[in-house]
């Protein structure tokens, strides 16, 4: 039986975790703890509150193990402007539940804007090249996922598919499972957690958010006009059939300036993770924070906040682990007199 070793060996591993007076039939088969996974996504997703609400509810929900068994465990639509968080947030659930962040299956829709793209993850019709093989974009591993794992799907960007390509999905969202078109494989989603991000709306979104930061009295209504903005937009990109089997459509906020240095720590985070392997680390002054934290574009939000730091702050940074490889603690210049401390 398939999963079987898996499943003896989660069941045990639990069953350790739990107290003796436990009832076993409320043991869940999935080994990851809601908790757990959450305080990575608080610590890293920045500004968006009501979304980790929404995740730790799936969470917690899944955990339990009360979904239905006939459809995929999860189906969330992430909707807002570009550089919020929408895939990194998949992106975190993967590297928490995984122990990677590529552990993923992620096919990226603005690659398939042509109807006869829809081949690309139904497969080839009989009769046609690759009929026979059944090749597909799906990474079925990462999909199934394991016993006390599920498995995670994103579909990213998904506005900029065809029309074809999106209908082609709806099987999946309904019934967890998708017929490859030569009729000789089956893919079962039934144990995934599906995803789906798109910007549609995002530019009407953005334009709501910096008036309502102005106007803060007026938040409540502002928040009613951004769910109907995103939704007559949801409704022009897709059909009513599609979106009814969707669970939770959530709107990202649009980032904005007071954010900028809880951004600022997220990416320099990062960066001391890779530093790691050269054995450096990197601590910044108030002017060099300063400086990197000046005016934020909130078009472009986290990606801004990333650029900079590649941009303005890896340059010099680079240039003095090159020149005093052996020294004990060392200062490099930046632009805007701003001063790097690194001590090794």
């Amino acid at each position: 039986m398939p999963f079987i070793n898996e499943k003896l060996a989660a069941n045990e591993a639990e069953a350790g975790r739990l107290s003796r007076t436990a009832d076993p039939e409320r043991m869940s088969r999935f080994v990851f703890d809601p908790a757990t996974v959450m305080a990575l996504l608080r610590e890293r997703i920045i500004g968006q509150p009501h979304v980790l609400d929404s995740i730790d509810n799936m969470l917690r929900v899944l955990k339990a193990d009360i979904v239905p068994d006939d459809r995929p465990l999860g189906v969330q639509l992430f909707v807002g402007p570009t550089g919020v968080g929408k895939t990194e947030t998949v992106r975190l659930l993967g590297e928490a539940i995984h122990g990677s962040a590529d552990s993923i299956c992620r096919i990226d829709m603005s690659t398939l804007t042509q109807e006869h793209y829809a081949a690309s993850l139904t497969g080839a019709p009989p009769g046609y090249v690759g009929s026979k093989e059944g090749q597909t974009l799906f990474d079925v591993e990462a999909i199934q996922g394991s016993f006390s794992k599920p498995g995670i799907v994103l579909f990213d960007e998904l506005e900029k598919a065809s029309p074809e390509v999106v209908r082609a999905l709806l099987n999946v969202l309904e019934r967890g499972r998708m017929r490859l078109s030569a009729g000789n494989r089956e893919i079962d989603f039934r144990n995934s957690l599906i995803f789906m991000t798109s910007n549609a709306g995002a530019a009407q979104v953005s334009a709501l958010s910096r008036k309502q930061q102005k106007r803060w009295w007026h938040w409540g209504s502002a928040n009613g006009q951004m769910h109907k903005v995103v939704d007559k937009a949801l409704h022009q990109h897709f059909d009513p059939e599609f979106l009814n089997r969707i669970d939770n459509i959530i709107t990202f906020n649009a980032l904005d300036r007071g954010l900028s240095e809880k951004l600022l720590d997220v990416e320099l985070e990062k960066l001391n993770r890779r530093l790691q392997k050269r054995r450096v680390l990197l601590s910044l002054g108030a002017g060099a924070r300063g400086y990197l934290c000046r005016t934020l574009d909130a078009r472009y939000g986290a990606r801004e906040m990333a650029r900079r730091l590649r941009n303005e702050l890896s340059p010099p940074l680079a240039r003095v682990m090159l020149d005093y490889p052996q020294a004990d603690t060392f200062e490099a210049q930046m632009e805007g007199g701003a001063l790097i401390v690194i001590p090794v």
